[in-house]
C-alpha cells in the first residue's frame, strides 16, 4: 500500500460533517435532509473504522522497530492532546459562558480525573455539551493503550484476528444485555468499529489478494451493511454492526482504488470533503463550543424561522470551519512537526 491515501481524508470529512449536521438536526426540522442529519451520529462510528485502520497499520508496519512505545505513545499524544487540553482549558476558565455555573460547580460536576486518563465515557456523569466529543476520543485513547501490547506480544496474525473477531461478537452481545452499569458511551459495547477497521489493516498487511478482488469485498461490505442497517438490524442491538461492515467496506473500497480516476475517487481526494478531513479533528472537537459561542446569532434569527434556521446552519458551519482552519494552521499543523524526534 502507499504510505498516503487521499481518499481517506475525504472519507474523514465525511465523518464530520455528518456529526456537525447532526448536532443541527433540530434546525433542519420541517426540511427534505431532516430525516438525513438524524443519521449523521454514524459518522462517529467511520471515524472509528479509520482510526483502527490508521493506528493498527502503523503499529504492524513500526512493531519490530526499536522504541516502539515510546515513537508510537509520543506520535499519539501530539496529535491528541494539544487540541483537546485547550478545548478543555478554554471551556472551563469560561465555565459561565459554556457549562452554566461558575467554575467551581463545573469542575465537581466532571471531574478533571476523568478527563486527565480518558475515562469520561466510562462513568454516569454528565458531559457539559462543549466537551461531550470528548466520550468518542477517550474511546480511542483507550484502544491505542491496550491494543499497542498485544500488537507487539501477539506475533501471529491469527491471533490478533482472533482478539478483533471476539470484540466484534462481544460489543453487540453487551449493547443486546444493556447492564446498568454501563454507560450509553462505555468503550465494550462501542468496539465494533475500531474492531473493524482493525481487520481491515490485519488483512491488508497479511493476505496476497488482487486489488480488484480488495475492490469487490469492500463494495460487498458497503452494500451489505446498509441492507442490513436498514432492515433486520434497524433499532436493535446490532444497528452499530451493521454500520461497522458498511463503513468498513466504504474504507476497504477507497484504499484498493486509490488513485483511480473516476469521479467518486475525485471527489474524496481533492475539493471540501478532503480539506474538511484535514481539519476534521479540530473541527470535531469544538463545532459544538463554536454553536454556544455563537449563541446569540441563533436568538436573532429565530424570528425568521425556517429561513433563520438555514441562515444558522449556514453561520455555524462558516464559524467551525474558520475556527478548525485556524486550529488546524496555526496550532495542531506546527505542534505535529515534533512528530520527527520520535
Amino acid at each position: 500500500m502507499p504510505a498516503y491515501i487521499p481518499e481517506l481524508q475525504g472519507l474523514r470529512g465525511v465523518a464530520v460533517l455528518a456529526v456537525v449536521f447532526y448536532h443541527c438536526g433540530p434546525r433542519l426540522v420541517g426540511t427534505w435532509v431532516h430525516s438525513a442529519s438524524l443519521w449523521g451520529w454514524a459518522g462517529v462510528n467511520l471515524f472509528f473504522v479509520l482510526s483502527g485502520f490508521l493506528i493498527t497499520s502503523i503499529l504492524l508496519e513500526s512493531r519490530s522497530k526499536p522504541h516502539y512505545f515510546r515513537n508510537f505513545y509520543a506520535r499519539r499524544a501530539l496529535r491528541i492532546w494539544p487540541v483537546y487540553v485547550l478545548l478543555l482549558v478554554v471551556v472551563y476558565l469560561e465555565a459561565p459562558w459554556f457549562i452554566g455555573p461558575g467554575i467551581a460547580v463545573a469542575v465537581k460536576t466532571a471531574p478533571w480525573l476523568a478527563y486527565i486518563f480518558f475515562v469520561q465515557n466510562l462513568f454516569h456523569l454528565a458531559l457539559p455539551p462543549s466537551v461531550s466529543p470528548t466520550w468518542s476520543l477517550a474511546i480511542e485513547e483507550q484502544y491505542y493503550f491496550l491494543w499497542a501490547p498485544l500488537v507487539r506480544l501477539l506475533k501471529r496474525p491469527w491471533t490478533m484476528a482472533v482478539v478483533l473477531a471476539a470484540a466484534l461478537v462481544a460489543s453487540p452481545l453487551l449493547r443486546f444485555c444493556n447492564f446498568a452499569w454501563m454507560t450509553p458511551t462505555n468503550t465494550l459495547i462501542h468496539l465494533d468499529g475500531v474492531a473493524w477497521g482493525s481487520l481491515l489493516a490485519l488483512g491488508l498487511h497479511t493476505l496476497r489478494l488482487s486489488r480488484r478482488t480488495w475492490v469487490l469485498l469492500g463494495l460487498g461490505g458497503l452494500v451489505t451493511g446498509i441492507w442490513a442497517a436498514a432492515t433486520i438490524a434497524g433499532g436493535t442491538a446490532f444497528l452499530d454492526s451493521a454500520l461497522g461492515v458498511a463503513f468498513a467496506g466504504a474504507v476497504l473500497a477507497s484504499i484498493a482504488s486509490t488513485g483511480a480516476r473516476n469521479p467518486l475517487n475525485a471527489v474524496l481526494r481533492r475539493g471540501p470533503l478532503a480539506y474538511y478531513g484535514r481539519i476534521s479533528y479540530g473541527l470535531y472537537m469544538t463545532h459544538i463550543s463554536v454553536f454556544i459561542f455563537f449563541g446569540w446569532f441563533d436568538l436573532r434569527m429565530n424570528i425568521y424561522g425556517a429561513r433563520g434556521n438555514l441562515a444558522i446552519i449556514a453561520f455555524r458551519l462558516a464559524m467551525t470551519t474558520v475556527v478548525a482552519t485556524a486550529l488546524w494552521y496555526g496550532f495542531e499543523s506546527q505542534i505535529l512537526k515534533l512528530k520527527r524526534y520520535f
